[in-house]
């Protein structure tokens, strides 16, 4: 068994421990101006805990890629995402903002730079991964910090060993594009997948607001490619994405997927963290399929520093 199919099934357990740390130091009070950074996944979960914060009115909250922080504006609190805590470009921000604001920083090794830095070190080590593309750190990270919104992570766990045990919704013959979208939060959740198909299988995939779709991404909707939607979907959309000919994929859509994989039959809808386990799933299956190592992919590191 690979790591990373090891550490994608094991996810529910890992957002139960997250959700124990809910009430640690540092995390952001209600009402506080917040921007929370991160590269690559870490951005992505920042950014849907943004969304969520702010929707639940906790406070302004703004999330950023580590590289374009804009330093001219000031917080009352940085969170930062890194899971080695050797990231450089989120090191560089923690330290520059970290001379007049608070900064705390979630991080899988406490023994790294980033622990150092943070005022407030958030460590969830039990979630750490040997393979080099993230999947149960990021997500875990993001179920502490719904937990501290209040949100149920007992209930997102309960999907996630759901999600474990589902056929497939795609099959890895029969499709050769897949365009993952979202609403809200969950917009974070599609580029995230998007993202884990292109780096464990350089497989061709797209991430879009879900209601931008019909703003020029729909075009390359057809035979053989699918639209994965994660959270509310628009009126109408299944039905015209299903019209060119692709598949239409979401966890509160009944209907077949036709010729591109194998139907999993009626359920309720899974938490969207859940929904994502099955995009991770499917980027395994991408890779495995073409010989691929998952838990290497090329040109990838655990971590990126720079000289």
């Amino acid at each position: 068994m690979s790591h990373v199919k090891a550490e994608i099934a094991t996810q529910a357990e890992c957002w139960r421990q997250a959700a124990k740390l809910a009430e640690s130091p540092g995390l952001p009070a209600r009402g506080e101006r917040v921007a929370v950074v991160g590269c690559g996944t870490s951005w992505f979960m920042a950014k849907s805990y943004a969304v969520l914060r702010e929707q639940l009115e906790h406070g302004e909250t703004d999330a950023f890629q580590a590289s374009d922080f804009p330093y001219a504006r000031r917080y009352d609190r940085l969170v930062a995402i890194t899971r080695s805590g050797t990231t450089t470009e989120t090191l560089d921000v923690m330290r520059t903002v970290g001379e007049h604001t608070p900064v705390t920083v979630f991080t899988a090794d406490a023994a790294q730079p980033a622990a150092e830095i943070a005022d407030q070190a958030v460590v969830l080590d039990f979630a750490d991964e040997k393979s080099v593309v993230q999947t149960r750190f990021a997500t875990s990270v993001l179920a502490t910090l719904r937990a501290h919104l209040g949100h149920d992570i007992e209930a997102a766990a309960a999907d996630a060993e759901v999600a474990i045990r589902l056929p497939l919704p795609v099959h890895p013959a029969l499709v050769d594009q897949i365009t993952f979208i979202g609403r809200g939060w969950t917009v974070g959740l599609a580029e995230e997948a998007a993202l884990k198909c292109r780096e464990t299988a350089g497989f061709w995939t797209e991430s879009y607001p879900a209601m931008d779709y019909r703003h020029g991404p729909i075009a390359i909707a057809g035979p053989r490619r699918v639209v994965w939607a994660f959270g509310d979907v628009p009126a109408g959309l299944a039905e015209e994405v299903e019209a060119t000919g692709a598949a239409f994929v979401h966890s509160r859509h009944h209907g077949g997927y036709g010729s591109i994989g194998r139907w999993v039959g009626k359920r309720a809808p899974l938490d969207p963290m859940a929904d994502l386990i099955l995009a991770q799933r499917v980027a395994l299956s991408l890779a495995t399929t073409q010989g691929l190592d998952p838990d290497n992919p090329r040109n990838l590191s655990r971590s990126v520093v720079l000289p």
